[in-house]
């Protein structure tokens, strides 16, 4: 199998059920969190990189970073032939399996792009252990499950400086 395998009609429902119920999923544009992690969870503020007035290449580099260390962590959280939940709300969710290629857009952008830079993207181990949430209007990032926390202090992306809630 590859990456980015679309989830199927029924997988994708029940993804999204389970974000909706477990996380309390609300989407808004100004009422924020728009979620509720189980705790311990971190949230770092990101508009500093959504509104860039610095140079192109440092923020290719920071953006960069955030894929590379997320790819990172995540093949240290998942096994050999391990799939994980990549989804943008509203449209198409897939599989993915951290340890395999991952092609990018014409928009040199993953499918479903790690930064919340216009949409929720969430990338959340199957069983809802942890996860890596999006947020577009918050401006946010928000990881939870101890062992990603754990994971992501050790290879702390260069976007993960100013936290805005913890729990």
């Amino acid at each position: 199998m590859g990456n980015w395998i679309e989830l199927s009609v029924l997988e994708d429902g029940e993804v999204w059920d389970r974000i909706y119920d477990e996380l309390n999923f609300e989407p808004s544009i100004s009422n924020f969190p728009s979620f509720e992690v189980p705790n311990p969870f971190i949230t770092y503020d990101v508009s500093s990189n959504l509104n860039w007035s610095g140079d192109f290449d440092t923020y290719d580099e920071i953006y960069n970073d955030l894929e590379e260390k997320s790819l990172l962590v995540f093949r240290e959280l998942t096994q050999k032939n391990e799939y994980m939940y990549a989804v943008d709300w509203q449209h198409t969710g897939y599989w993915i399996n951290p340890r395999l290629e991952f092609p990018k857009s014409e928009f040199d952008e993953w499918t479903v792009p790690i930064f919340p830079n216009g949409d929720y993207y969430f990338f959340i181990q199957k069983n809802f252990e942890w996860g890596l949430l999006g947020h577009p209007w918050e401006e946010t990032i928000t990881i939870f499950g101890k062992e990603l926390i754990k994971c992501f202090e050790k290879h702390q992306p260069r976007m993960f400086q100013k936290i805005l809630r913890q729990g």
